[in-house]
């Protein structure tokens, strides 16, 4: 155990929020909560944080602040980073854990497993929130989509309202199709790899962008 004195979170916070901005007594304790933090805990059950979990910390927030990278992908350069590497090979992302894997699901699953009943599949449908493959199945996408929108129909949104989120990621893709169109040009498996890399950094950096300046519009609406 170290000698020096244990840090409280508020001031591990205090420590690192001129370097990351973003962070937060409840992203600490998700970070926690996934286990890619552990800090010991008093006698009377308080956090305490010291060097080594401030770099730790650190460690984490930078891999999602300069290389948008999932988790997964962070807790596996945790281990490395524990033994000293600090550099990786550019083939381990950005791709990696950014497009998904999973198989295209038919209606029936879709309804099954989402919690959705078929008459608002097909309301989602007609509004372009849940899309179909060529072969009429919904994408690998669509299950986390469809678990998504009954989370917000739940909250009181229709169908309706939730077309906005596939429109602003319509407007999203367009723009990185037009970023990575000279990429594309080139048939090379390096180039279509390089498109690929392109894209994940993109949509990461989007997606970023986007929960931070809603998180501060939805603050300015709690200081009216």
């Amino acid at each position: 155990m170290p000698d020096a004195e244990p840090l409280s979170i508020g001031e591990v916070i205090n420590l690192l929020k001129d370097d990351f901005p973003e962070i937060s007594v409840s992203k600490v304790r998700f970070l926690e909560n996934q286990g890619l933090i552990a800090p010991t805990r008093s006698a009377s059950g308080y956090r305490q944080f010291f060097e080594e979990d401030l770099d730790r910390l650190g460690f984490i927030l930078e891999q999602q602040r300069d290389h948008f990278l999932p988790l997964k992908v962070i807790k596996s350069r945790l281990a490395d980073w524990e033994h000293g590497i600090t550099s990786w090979d550019d083939d381990e992302t950005p791709t990696a854990e950014f497009f998904s894997e999973d198989e295209p699901v038919t209606e029936d699953e879709l309804v099954r497993r989402s919690g959705l009943s078929s008459a608002e599949v097909a309301e989602l449908e007609g509004h372009g929130v849940l899309r179909r493959t060529k072969g009429g199945l919904f994408g690998p996408d669509a299950l986390a989509v469809a678990r998504q929108s009954r989370l917000l129909l739940d909250l009181g949104l229709e169908s309706r309202h939730i077309r906005t989120l596939r429109l602003t990621a319509d407007r999203q893709a367009d723009l990185v199709q037009q970023l990575i169109a000279p990429l594309m040009r080139t048939a090379s498996p390096e180039a279509q790899q390089n498109v690929a890399d392109r894209m994940a950094i993109l949509a990461r950096a989007f997606a970023t962008t986007t929960m931070h300046l809603l998180r501060e519009e939805l603050a300015t609406i709690l200081d009216r």
